[in-house]
């Protein structure tokens, strides 16, 4: 099933085209046989003066190569009747067909992905540091992917690995005798500099080419990276602003004649409707989109053909006007390959551009009725063959679904079960004395799902592998002194500064409560007087031992209340700790339930 096909209202058309260093042929299927070739328009063919190019995209794979459990393997179909149907997708087996048929027939066609292609994996992928899925992304013949913020979860040289291959400097070669080749195609890291020397980590655009037929990649992350990734994972690195970036290489591709380019921005918005089908053209060019993808849109150079984006995880084909007030394509596909978006782009040979009123873009799901790619399911097979003996240990049992990922609620089931887990590992005093634990709702990567767990083991068993799933990064708990003021401003840091736009409710351990008044603005929807520990209001003037893990404690994803703690213990790792907690507080004769997610009051 897949959204109607819509024609973009104005503009010219975006082409794929070559690399900084390197220009790499497109993939390209054979025409059926028999197939018209028109000499006088060249459609599709590329012999007239006009030839339509496939662009396939996609985002935020996060190297899930297998298909993602629960509801983060489902998208939302509106019909015309207003009824919603979830369908079940994703799965790298289903999208390497997807991609495959859609190819078809298509003498032009590149694929480019917005970032964010590794990190926060599951255990099949980054118990391995995401060679399984740079090996998956090769053999989808990728051309060309941005750099996402997930991207420095492990540092500028380990990426630098996954671009250029070796074996991992401390867990060496993940498949004896045999050497990682690194990626098959370019990360493009144009707002990415050294701050030392200013030059780009890595290649800041991509040139695809064939039969003449240029089109220019141009790949940036978000400016705020360094504030949502541990500051390991970005040190000596310089993160620059989006649009600056991009409109500076797009004037040095037109000077070597490139016309016709594409973003590839790791960045995104938010829609109106979460349903992959929706029209967020609805009334007008972009008024069903908001979010800093918007404001990019509208300040990018008339010059870029289209911009293709990620991160917020989100479907949307849209279409939000330019600096000259032209509609311009920006697309998204979801997450964790649920969707890929297919864009058909008219390049005009004569002036070697996009011709944007002739643009047509629409997500496709990646629905799982289609026959597997076989040289998926055996990669698959080979590396869980690996994975195995440690996937497979039980941590755990659970009596019914705990969502985490999937959950649309400011405060989560499995969020507050995390909390626990950490408050609980850390509240003797020889492991930090904590009295309250905080926990950052995108640490959590997906649910605990009770009848995956049925199929896999029987009686809602949670493995290493699930519990990984929930909890990828193994990051190092701290236990910190931090002042009640301190406490009280990280909480209202939830729903202002950064996070005015797109709040960011912190998971809270049993014992703190407090009231989020949304029909208010800004710091004051943390309602005063409202947050107490054990009944007990939060004095500003004392100090408490808060639990929270390293990225939190460095002031991550807009916390930099939190930052200013002092006398820290480091403790376990988060999985550490939530693997723990699973076995400590059930077993096969008593599961654990979900939480009730009943500490913070949310008046609407």
């Amino acid at each position: 099933m897949s959204a109607t096909p819509r024609k973009n209202r104005a503009g010219r058309r975006i082409l794929a085209v070559g690399a900084g260093l390197a220009t790499v042929g497109a993939l390209v299927a054979a025409l059926p046989a028999g197939a018209a070739q028109d000499q006088s328009q060249g459609r599709g063919h590329g012999w007239g003066r006009t030839v339509d190019v496939q662009l396939l995209s996609f985002n935020d794979l996060h190297g899930n190569l297998e298909p993602p459990a629960g509801s983060s393997g489902q998208v939302s179909h509106t019909h015309e009747d207003g009824t919603v149907e979830k369908i079940d997708a994703g799965g790298v087996e289903y999208l390497a067909t997807h991609l495959r048929q859609a190819r078809q027939g298509n003498r032009y066609s590149v694929t480019a992905a917005a970032g964010d292609m590794i990190g926060g994996s599951p255990l099949l992928s980054g118990l391995f540091h995401d060679e399984p899925t740079i090996d998956a992304l090769n053999k989808l013949k990728l051309d060309v992917s941005s750099v996402g913020n997930h991207e420095f979860d492990e540092g500028a040289k380990e990426l630098a690995r996954m671009q250029n291959g070796g074996c991992h400097p401390t867990a060496g070669c993940s498949v004896e005798g045999k050497t990682f080749e690194g990626a098959a195609f370019p990360y493009l890291a144009a707002n990415v500099t050294d701050e030392k020397t200013g030059r780009p980590l890595l290649d800041p655009y991509f040139v695809w080419e064939k039969d003449g037929v240029k089109i220019g990649f141009i790949g940036v992350t978000l400016e705020g990276t360094p504030n949502i990734v541990t500051a390991e994972g970005v040190k000596g690195l310089k993160f620059g602003d989006e649009v600056e970036t991009i409109n500076k290489y797009t004037k040095i591709l037109e000077r070597k004649g490139v016309k016709s380019i594409v973003a590839l921005v790791h960045e995104g918005g938010a829609p109106a409707s979460s349903s992959y089908n929706y029209d967020c053209d609805s009334p007008g060019p972009g008024d069903g989109i908001s979010g800093p993808i918007t404001e990019i849109a509208k300040n990018v150079s008339p010059q870029v053909d289209a911009l293709v984006t990620g991160h917020t995880h989100q479907a949307y084909v849209c279409t939000v006007p330019d600096p000259a007030g032209k509609p311009r394509l920006v697309t998204s596909a979801a997450s964790f390959g649920k969707l890929y978006t297919d864009t058909t782009l008219t390049y005009d040979r004569r002036t070697k551009d996009i011709v944007r009123a002739s643009v047509d873009s629409a997500n496709r799901v990646v629905t799982r009725d289609v026959p597997k790619a076989q040289d998926m399911t055996d990669l698959i097979r080979d590396w869980n063959a690996l994975a195995a003996p440690i996937a497979n240990r039980p941590q755990g049992f659970i009596s019914a679904d705990i969502n985490g990922r999937g959950s649309t609620a400011y405060e989560k089931p499995l969020g507050d079960l995390i909390a626990d887990a950490q408050l609980e590992g850390l509240a003797p005093a020889d492991k930090g004395g904590a009295q309250l634990a905080l926990m950052n709702p995108g640490g959590i990567r997906s649910d605990l799902v009770w009848a995956e767990s049925a199929a896999k083991e029987g009686n809602g068993v949670v493995t290493y592998g699930e519990a990984f799933t929930v909890q990828p990064f193994t990051n190092m708990m701290h236990v910190v002194d931090l002042s009640g003021e301190n406490l009280l401003a990280a909480l209202k840091q939830q729903v202002s500064g950064s996070n005015a736009a797109s709040v960011k409710i912190l998971q809270v351990s049993k014992g703190l409560t407090y009231t989020l008044d949304m029909t208010k603005t800004g710091a004051d929807r943390v309602v005063d007087g409202t947050v107490k520990l054990n009944g007990e209001p939060i004095d500003p003037a004392k100090t408490y031992r808060v639990a929270m893990n390293e990225f939190l404690a460095g002031g991550g994803d807009g916390f930099p209340a939190l930052a200013k703690g002092t006398n820290k213990l480091v403790g376990a790792s988060d999985l550490d700790l939530f693997n723990a907690y699973l076995g400590a507080h059930s077993s096969a004769a008593a599961p654990l339930a979900p939480p009730a997610a009943d500490r913070i009051t949310v008046v609407r």
